[in-house]
């Protein structure tokens, strides 16, 4: 059974991004749908002076163990003021000083939503154009843009054309997964 590790990129409790990606990651044909909640991995603000001082945190080594044992992951970004939410970056703050390769190269949908027109497109850009150096193997990308008008806990995406690219979208995630696990088996 396939193991996909979903996190919605924000604290907030009623995050919309996190209603995203765990929408998402159960349209996965049996997959095991594990739901990451930031608030469990609330830690100092990083600083170099701190971990030469005190180390990594536990709840960072966690973080890292949880996309170990991940077969693909399923990431939801909120964007605040333009970029990731505060407590998304501290935890990969700290998480990406364990390894370089934070996201372990597992297939990746990545994902953004917002009330707005633009469906976070800009910090869902500015991931896809850095975190790939870091092991983000984004193989499936969806921006929702208008979520309380597009998106519906019973539905899913309600606008035609953009169910469509989801669904395109979504067979590719599949189909990596599909391929990412044969060749581990090799």
């Amino acid at each position: 059974m396939t193991k996909i590790l979903t996190i919605g990129a924000s604290s907030s409790q009623n995050s919309i991004n996190r209603t995203l990606a765990n929408y998402v990651a159960h349209q996965v044909n049996g997959a095991e749908v594990n739901l990451l909640d930031l608030n469990d991995y609330e830690m100092p603000i990083y600083s170099i002076d701190r971990e030469k001082a005190s180390g990594m945190p536990a709840l960072a080594e966690q973080f890292k163990q949880r996309i170990i044992e991940s077969d693909a992951i399923v990431l939801s970004l909120a964007e605040h003021n333009g970029t990731y939410a505060a407590a998304f970056k501290n935890i990969i703050d700290w998480a990406s000083r364990i390894e370089g390769k934070l996201w372990e190269d597992k297939p990746m949908f990545l994902l953004a939503t917002s009330p707005g027109g633009r469906g976070g497109k800009t910090v869902f850009e500015a991931f896809q154009a850095y975190w790939p150096k870091k092991g983000a193997n984004v193989v499936a990308a969806f921006s929702l843009p208008g979520f309380y008008q597009n998106f519906s806990a019973d539905e899913g995406i309600l606008t035609d054309d953009l169910k469509t690219n989801f669904l395109t979208q979504l067979a590719q995630f599949q189909e990596a997964i599909i391929q990412n696990s044969l060749s581990v088996s090799e």
